[in-house]
């Protein structure tokens, strides 16, 4: 079966500094991917180069079967990838249903409309009118994914789904995207929170250096394992989805 998305030995920079090294790994359709690591381990590089936002240096990206290495940034959003990025980027003196419209002017066909959207975000409907710079960062992030969605993406990129947030904003957040995962959407997200990463995925990878030191289905590996992966005090293998990892002694 042909993955949604296949990376093969990405490699990102900046400057001089190689900020994805070597990269490889895989999302199927209707998985949701915990994207884990320490800050500078290169994960918001690799979503933006997996969004056309920056460049690959080397290495390839196939999504659906095609190669989108060459792509620009608006064409892949046309063919169903979509970022949201960190610090969410809104327009701020644009309304919350300006934010989402200026997405939906362009978007695939699709579920995914104002409606659709204001549905799966009902913390959105009483503020709607009110402009972005006045929310809160927790609606911020909420109009975020919001604006993605309007795309009508086959695969959705958040970056930093908690970053700065309220844990009051965090559990709002993570309602709504509990809402999308059941409904089938394919996620990667960047998140610092492992035990929220690791409640809400299917399968979890760890970054260190720009290189992907862990991954494994969620099932199969502890969250004590993904730390030591996490702060590099292990180079612990990849985990195939049958064995899980051992427990240390």
């Amino acid at each position: 079966m042909t993955s949604l998305l296949r990376v093969d030995g990405l490699v990102a920079d900046h400057g001089l500094l190689h900020a994805v090294r070597d990269l490889s790994l895989s999302v199927e359709e209707g998985e949701v991917l915990a994207l884990v690591g320490a800050n500078g381990a290169g994960k918001s590089t690799l979503l933006r180069t997996l969004a056309g936002a920056h460049p690959a240096s080397g290495g390839t990206i196939h999504f659906d079967g095609a190669d989108i290495t060459g792509v620009p940034a608006h064409r892949r959003v046309g063919l169903g990838l979509a970022l949201v990025p960190e610090g969410r980027k809104l327009f701020p003196e644009m309304t919350v249903e300006e934010n989402l419209m200026v997405a939906g002017r362009r978007a695939r066909p699709g579920q995914w409309n104002l409606s659709t959207v204001l549905d799966a975000f009902p913390m959105l409907v009483p503020i709607r009118r009110k402009r972005a710079e006045n929310l809160s960062g927790g609606q911020q992030q909420a109009v975020s994914i919001g604006r993605a969605l309007m795309t009508n993406p086959r695969l959705l990129l958040i970056d930093e789904v908690s970053l700065g947030l309220s844990p009051v904003a965090v559990d709002m957040v993570y309602e709504s995207l509990s809402a999308l995962i059941t409904a089938g959407a394919t996620l990667v997200l960047v998140e610092q929170d492992l035990r929220r990463a690791l409640s809400v995925a299917d399968r979890v990878v760890c970054m260190l250096e720009g290189r992907v030191v862990l991954q494994s289905p969620t099932s199969a590996v502890t969250r004590d394992q993904v730390t030591q992966a996490y702060f590099g005090l292990s180079r612990t293998p990849s985990v195939p989805a049958d064995r899980p990892l051992p427990e240390r002694t």
